[in-house]
């Protein structure tokens, strides 16, 4: 499992998985409960994974839709 985008932002969320969903990648979405519990403060990101064989063709929908950005880099982990 590879952590892709993290991100306080729940339409961000919710749209880069849509285009995941769309490009026949399974999404997972890790700490929505903490993020919920927490409220509006938006302190605790969400985080979208996916299944490291998907990950590279993930990347590259999220790029194909000027999204890029919001991608974490590979290298900090």
């Amino acid at each position: 499992m590879r952590e892709i985008v993290r991100s306080t932002d729940s339409v961000l969320v919710h749209r880069i998985r849509s285009l995941l969903a769309e490009a026949g990648i399974e999404t997972f979405l890790f700490d929505f409960n903490a993020s919920v519990v927490e409220g509006s403060v938006g302190a605790l990101p969400q985080r979208i994974m996916v299944i490291e064989d998907d990950e590279a063709r993930a990347r590259r929908v999220i790029r194909d839709a000027g999204l890029g950005g919001e991608l974490i880099d590979v290298k900090s982990w």
